[in-house]
């Protein structure tokens, strides 16, 4: 399966518009390098430019991560997982819809499409989030929904800007696999991998601080293509995967 062509021909058939890869150095003071994929979106999600029709996306964001709020950098080289440069498959609404769909629409990708098995999937929610986890619960058990708090499930493109609580989906890799004093989940184990971010764009973060609410609550995902292939193929390393492997052969 080619994930990249399955992941936006699914959103596709959703209504969006499938949206090339952007520079990697965004037009953008307060960002080195384009970190995640909403950030060619960030001046719609703030309101400052009208939003587009149609007003959903979609898109796979070549990003790189060594430096500022989510700085990958110490990660690489000691996880599975970690990269400073990696591809982000995103969808995103522009006030069209909000946490129903995007939750529908994640679980439907994962576990249709995917076909990931549903006994290896949790979800987290902020912990503030009734919402959210209520929706979910139409979709997975309650004991396979956990709530945390800001560091692991409020999300932020760096210290200002957009920003909101968020979901995320974990595929449990196996206690057969990996059984360290880390490996639960909330844990910096490998064995709950965290293969896709679900941002509620609810509020601005100014320099002070201040959370205002957005005009239009928003949505803004982030899977992690990487990772995916890895589970797919069956990897229990990113760097064994088909993308990866054939540099490395080469390489060597």
């Amino acid at each position: 399966m080619d994930i990249r062509e399955a992941y936006l021909n699914f959103f596709a058939s959703k209504g969006h518009e499938i949206i090339p890869s952007a520079p990697l150095v965004p037009n953008d003071a307060t960002l080195l390098f384009t970190n995640a994929g909403m950030v060619p979106f960030k001046s719609i999600f703030t309101g400052e430019v009208p939003r587009p029709t149609p007003p959903i996306r979609t898109s796979c964001q070549t990003c790189i991560r060594a430096g500022g709020k989510h700085n990958d950098l110490d990660n690489v080289g000691y996880t599975a997982r970690h990269h400073t440069f990696f591809e982000m498959l995103g969808n995103f609404s522009f006030g069209e819809y909000f946490k129903k769909d995007a939750i529908a629409y994640a679980w439907e990708f994962v576990t249709q499409v995917l076909k990931l098995p549903k006994d290896r999937l949790y979800v987290t929610v902020h912990e503030s989030d009734d919402e959210a986890f209520a929706l979910w619960e139409q979709h997975i058990a309650k004991e396979r929904i956990y709530r945390f708090g800001d560091h692991d499930n409020f999300w932020q493109m760096g210290d200002t800007g957009p920003c909101g609580p968020c979901s995320e989906i974990f595929y449990d890799q196996g206690g057969e696999h990996f059984n360290t004093p880390e490996d639960y989940m909330g844990g910096d184990g490998d064995r709950f991998l965290e293969i896709w971010n679900l941002v509620f764009m609810q509020y601005e973060r100014s320099s002070d601080g201040k959370l205002t609410p957005l005009p239009k609550p928003s949505i803004d995902t982030g899977m992690g293509l990487e990772r995916v292939t890895a589970i797919m193929e069956g990897k229990f390393s990113n760097y064994d995967s088909s993308l990866f492997m054939p540099l490395i052969n080469e390489v060597a």
